[in-house]
């Protein structure tokens, strides 16, 4: 039974995501007051650019710091050699993926366009949910 869920149903739809000339100031403020680890980065038609993290507001933080000045833009900080996962994957596979990476969550993915996160907590729901 838990092979035939999909990632579609556990999925975040409408995630908050950034646009690359977003300020890193105002995104670090936005995953804090969402309380959530990092968000996609899109263009136009929802089209994935990268992924603005955790690690890549440090990273910028620390930037800022050394060279006293404010961070710039998000597109500037963001990861963008970033996995995805179709919308239609099995809640297993994906299980998999995040048992054996790093990874905390994916942006899903379909027809080429962004339609929600997905993350290591959605995953266990699925999985608690569904014994």
């Amino acid at each position: 039974m838990l092979a035939k869920l999909t990632v579609r149903e556990y999925m975040t739809r409408n995630p908050l995501v950034f646009q690359s000339d977003t300020d890193v100031f105002g995104a670090i403020k936005e995953l804090i007051a969402h309380k959530i680890t990092g968000a996609p980065v899109v263009g136009g038609g929802g089209r994935l650019l990268g992924l603005f993290s955790e690690l890549d507001c440090m990273k910028a933080v620390a930037n800022a710091s050394y060279f006293e000045e404010l961070p710039g833009k998000v597109g500037d900080m963001m990861t963008t050699d970033v996995r995805s996962v179709d919308a239609n994957t099995s809640i297993v596979e994906l299980a998999e993926v995040f048992a054996n990476s790093n990874l905390r969550q994916l942006p899903v993915m379909e027809d080429g366009k962004l339609v929600g996160v997905i993350s290591r907590v959605d995953i266990l729901r699925a999985l608690v949910t569904n014994w």
